[in-house]
């Protein structure tokens, strides 16, 4: 089923979809970009060092937050180990499900205030890690979740924060985005605050070797998804764009090497990777394919990473009129060679990608993960709203949308 749609106009203030270099090359002309990012600690064996860097940002007593998945795993309690042999005092919430929801936060945030801790250390996922970003915002803030929605709504300073990723793709340790479920609203809340970037952020490839074969999946395509909109963006620059393709790069070198064996080489470079492209999306944004995701998600609780998986191939195939060449350097290195033209070696890419999704057993049709597609207006309306999509290289309406999820269909 297709809806027939006008193209909406351009943006005031959004460039298009080029990098933001002068077209002379004259550094006298060259835009002026800004670059954020925590302090990052990363490698084999850094979770040691928890302790230490709570420490360093007048820790007393720690608000932890996780989940029983990590739990189970046994990192919590080496997390607690660290702490104690530095002599901090912790209190601990794992109250978090994927798509962390509103009432969690609100929740965590009577716990934060309750245990007169000073720092907050995040170990787990995206999901630990964006409900920790929303109990410090709150309680720092006050008011709701709800409240922040948006860009740049944030006043107050968060408390000092230190994030531990369990595994990759997320990359919430280093961004300054969160994402919060509206469970009245059923939608996925963007929230984007230079505030919501951790003081610190700790990277230990261990962690990932507690992981399944299928709990890699969906953070894969999550990287994947960050990889190439934060390349796709109007606000992409010199600075993120090395580090989308580097993640990219790292991304399919390894993702197969790494589902088939789980050696911890391989997963230190998807690790290595998720950085890279986690650096590029919290700097230049991401874009239409978050916004149908978070979309989706709201809607319906799916995974975050299995709606890109479900979505990304097609929303590149709509951004491809408006981005062919930047496609082309996307589907190159997915194929390994240019074909004869820049649309040929796009589409292969593309198409590489489907077969990729295939292979490692992930959905590829919306039927396959909902009941029915009687929402998807409601979604196309409620993606069309979502804050991301200010950055897509294309222009998109709810109609525009809508055609994407029947074509997912």
């Amino acid at each position: 089923m297709a809806v027939s749609s006008g193209r909406m106009p351009s943006r005031g203030g959004v460039r298009s979809c080029t990098n933001s270099r002068s077209k002379t090359g004259d550094p006298r002309t060259m835009s002026i970009h800004k670059f954020t990012i925590p302090e990052l600690i990363f490698g084999r064996g850094s979770l040691d060092y928890a302790g230490v860097c709570a420490k360093q940002l007048g820790a007393s007593k720690i608000f932890i937050v996780s989940d029983p998945g990590v739990e189970a795993a046994g990192w919590v309690d080496r997390l607690m180990d660290i702490l104690r042999q530095e002599g901090l005092d912790f209190v601990y919430c794992n109250d978090v499900a994927q798509n962390p929801k509103d009432y969690q936060v609100k929740k965590g945030v009577e716990l934060y205030r309750q245990s007169g801790a000073d720092v907050v250390l995040a170990l787990g996922g995206g999901s630990a890690m964006d409900a920790a970003k929303g109990i410090a915002l709150v309680a720092s803030n006050g008011g709701e979740i709800k409240d922040y929605e948006g860009a740049n709504q944030v006043k107050d300073p968060l408390p000092p924060m230190v994030f531990i990723p369990s595994t990759m793709g997320s990359e919430s340790n280093i961004s300054q985005f969160a994402v919060v479920t509206d469970v009245e609203r059923r939608i996925k809340m963007t929230i984007i605050s230079r505030t919501l970037v951790p003081n610190i952020s700790i990277t230990d490839p261990n962690l990932l070797t507690t992981l399944s074969r299928e709990l890699l999946l969906a953070p894969l395509f999550d990287a994947l998804a960050h990889a190439v909109e934060s390349y796709l963006s109007p606000l992409a620059n010199p600075l993120t764009e090395v580090q989308s393709l580097k993640g990219l790069d790292l991304l399919w070198r390894h993702s197969r090497p790494a589902l088939a064996t789980l050696a911890l080489d391989d997963l230190e470079q998807l690790t290595v990777a998720g950085l890279s492209s986690g650096i590029a999306f919290t700097n230049a944004s991401v874009g239409l394919g978050h916004a149908l995701a978070h979309a989706l998600g709201g809607m319906y609780d799916v995974v975050h990473g299995i709606s890109h998986a479900l979505l990304l191939p097609s929303v590149m195939r709509y951004n491809m009129p408006e981005c062919e060449a930047k496609m082309a350097v996307i589907g190159r290195i997915i194929i390994g060679e240019r074909l004869e033209s820049d649309a040929a070696t796009a589409v292969a890419g593309i198409e590489a990608l489907e077969r990729f999704r295939e292979e490692i057993g992930l959905p590829a049709r919306l039927r396959e993960v909902l009941p029915d597609n009687t929402m998807l207006p409601k979604m196309s309306h409620n993606a069309a709203k979502d804050i991301c999509l200010l950055t897509n290289p294309r222009s998109a309406t709810w109609k525009d949308i809508l055609n994407i999820y029947y074509g997912a269909w």
